[in-house]
């Protein structure tokens, strides 16, 4: 459905073709028969006992479904996982990690500049040797069924944490939780295959300027699975003020006794409440 939509959006007039909804391929099992018959070559058809797993596989991420993940309840095997180590076994020592930013993008790994999709490479290369990015979801699938799925995006991890460690720095509060308002639904247009959509393209001219102020370097530690934030920093974009935010002499920025009214005025309406529930109780 995903592709379909972008076809129609891109070409109106185009002509489908989908083997899968007009030939007798009704399981993976018959898929792969017919794969097998015509010699099309198919990467890791079985792996041990049991039907095969799904997978697909992109520069963003692998996803898993079928097999042993059918049960919700029943651990993935190991031996299933293709990006990443586990956990236990990553290295007992931890890898930093410095990522440079303009207006939201990526642009050097550890100094090293880097166009995007060699960015994504490096951090899926750094986050698997760690053990970075394993999810297991149960997700709401459009058509309305719950479906669960494991996925590895060691790269997606570490991009979302140090993505969020530079706009705390950079973003002012009623922007950030704005964008973070809009970002469930934005996330469910790309999901749904609504990439090409009016709507799509509205909400990214919006993303794309909150992202202006979005310059800097943060600075991570990779360890056993974990992704920690440890630093960021932006000469020209930080509204980090030190004068204002230290706990010693703020040089003036406000003064104390200002918060009585502050507190009294956005206490009224619940002071209010109390007295009416009192008056009549």
């Amino acid at each position: 459905m995903r592709f379909e939509l972008g076809y129609y959006a891109l070409e109106p007039g185009i002509r489908v073709i989908a083997p899968w909804r007009e030939w007798d391929l009704s399981s993976r099992e018959n898929l792969l028969a017919y794969a097998e018959k015509h010699a099309i070559p198919i990467e890791m058809k079985h792996r041990g006992s049991g039907a095969p797993y799904s997978m697909d596989a992109n520069l963003l991420h692998i996803s898993y479904e079928g097999r042993a993940l059918e049960d919700p309840a029943q651990e993935p095997e190991e031996d299933m996982w293709r990006w990443t180590v586990a956990p236990e076994k990553a290295p007992d020592a931890a890898e930093y990690l410095e990522l440079d930013y303009v207006k939201g993008d990526i642009v050097a790994v550890n100094g090293k500049a880097l166009p995007p999709a060699q960015v994504l490479t490096e951090l899926n290369r750094l986050g698997g040797k760690h053990g970075v990015g394993r999810l297991d979801l149960v997700e709401n699938r459009y058509v309305g069924m719950k479906s669960r799925g494991c996925y590895e995006t060691p790269g997606g991890t570490i991009m979302l944490k140090a993505h969020r460690a530079i706009e705390s720095l950079c973003l002012d509060r009623e922007v950030a939780h704005l964008k973070d308002e809009l970002m469930p639904r934005y996330a469910s247009l790309i999901y749904n295959g609504y990439w090409w959509s009016p709507e799509r393209k509205m909400l990214q001219t919006m993303i794309d300027a909150s992202q202006a102020p979005v310059n800097g370097h943060a600075r991570l530690k990779l360890y056993k699975g974990n992704v920690m934030v440890v630093g960021r920093a932006s000469k020209t974009d930080s509204l980090f003020d030190p004068a204002i935010a230290t706990f010693d002499d703020d040089r003036g920025a406000y003064d104390q006794k200002d918060a009585a009214g502050f507190i009294k005025l956005n206490a009224l309406r619940l002071r209010i409440e109390t007295i009416l529930a009192r008056k009549y109780k």
